[in-house]
């Protein structure tokens, strides 16, 4: 597994940035920038399949038990027992699942964008676009695609849609755009019938603070979810982000300030 590692090996705290399902850690390099210039050392990980990291051999499952040992390596590998978590999504997902774990890594908490109930309709969504191959012979209709598919991100200028482009996409032998991950992380959502995904059982054993960003227009983590988050288990602190849905990139001021404030906050 690849990983970007900002700042201090020695700086007190350290914080792990996690990705969503067809992502990568590049995702984080604005964000780990700032933390690092805070003083904080930032892991971001490509989870296996992504980016630069290898991919599974065939028959092997992309499932969030093997993402957990993967992380677990490398916070065992960087000699770091303890963290702060930032999790997008699947990241979110991984992170909820080792925070229940016994003695658990995790400090404190960011889910990005996720929580304990997700609809079905918003997992069929996801299973009708991860998983389908594309190739685009010029950067610039890679670009459009990537307009259109990551549409819920919010992002507003060129220059940043063409920055997400290149964090987005890998070249072929031939010089062309294709996808950044392998297309077999879409096997669970093939494997079975996809109804909705129900945690709340696993959210009430959690005991670590957590701070939920949630986009204003999401429909992976609707209002009544958030809502309940915030009254159950761990009792979360909830902050909207207007102008996305799911999930804030967190590649512009006002979030990475949002997510520097809750970093000083403890």
């Amino acid at each position: 597994m690849a990983y970007a590692d900002w700042g201090d090996a020695d700086s007190e705290r350290t914080i792990l940035c996690v990705h969503g399902l067809t992502r990568n850690g590049r995702d984080f390099e604005r964000l780990a920038a700032a933390l690092e210039a805070d003083g904080y050392r930032v892991l971001c990980p490509d989870i296996v399949g992504r980016g630069r990291s290898d991919r599974l051999p065939e028959g092997a499952p992309y499932e969030i038990p093997q993402y957990i040992r993967d992380v677990t390596a490398l916070l065992a590998q960087e000699n770091v027992t303890k963290v702060d978590w930032i999790g997008t999504s699947m990241g979110g997902l991984i992170g909820m699942a080792m925070a229940a774990l016994p003695q658990t890594s995790i400090r404190r908490m960011v889910l990005n964008d996720v929580g304990p109930f997700i609809p079905k309709a918003a997992l069929e969504r996801i299973g009708e676009y991860v998983g389908i191959g594309w190739r685009f012979d010029s950067f610039d209709k890679a670009v459009d695609h990537i307009k259109r598919a990551y549409a819920p991100f919010g992002l507003t200028s060129e220059e940043d849609w063409r920055y997400l482009t290149e964090i987005s996409t890998a070249k072929d032998d031939t010089g062309g755009w294709v996808n950044a991950y392998d297309l077999r992380i879409a096997e669970p959502f093939k494997a079975a019938e996809i109804g909705d995904a129900d945690l709340w059982a696993l959210w009430d054993v959690l005991s670590v603070p957590i701070m939920v960003m949630r986009g204003a227009e999401s429909d992976l983590l609707t209002p009544d979810v958030a809502e309940e988050m915030t009254r159950r288990g761990p009792k979360a602190q909830v902050v909207e982000i207007s102008g996305c849905g799911h999930a804030p990139a967190l590649m512009d001021t006002h979030q990475i300030d949002l997510l520097r404030d809750w970093c000083r906050s403890a």
